[in-house]
């Protein structure tokens, strides 16, 4: 199973707790906040899963994070 893979099991645990998390926080909770934030957290996983299909697209998109947010100049 390709999910499982140890380079995307980190992805796909997250992503599939963020999944419950947000339908928890929509559908008793109720709020808005929390929901959103979980699925932002969902959608980043999803991106983050899907670039582990492309070869050396990770590491490219953590330099470029990390340079992004780097405060030395």
């Amino acid at each position: 199973m390709m999910m499982l893979d140890p380079v995307r099991i980190y992805a796909t645990a997250i992503y599939i707790a963020s999944m419950i998390i947000a339908l928890f926080c929509a559908f008793y909770v109720h709020n808005k906040l929390l929901t959103l934030l979980a699925i932002i957290l969902e959608f980043g996983a999803l991106i983050w899963y899907s670039l582990s299909y492309i070869p050396f697209a990770r590491s490219m998109v953590s330099k470029v994070m990390v340079s992004c947010f780097d405060t030395e100049f």
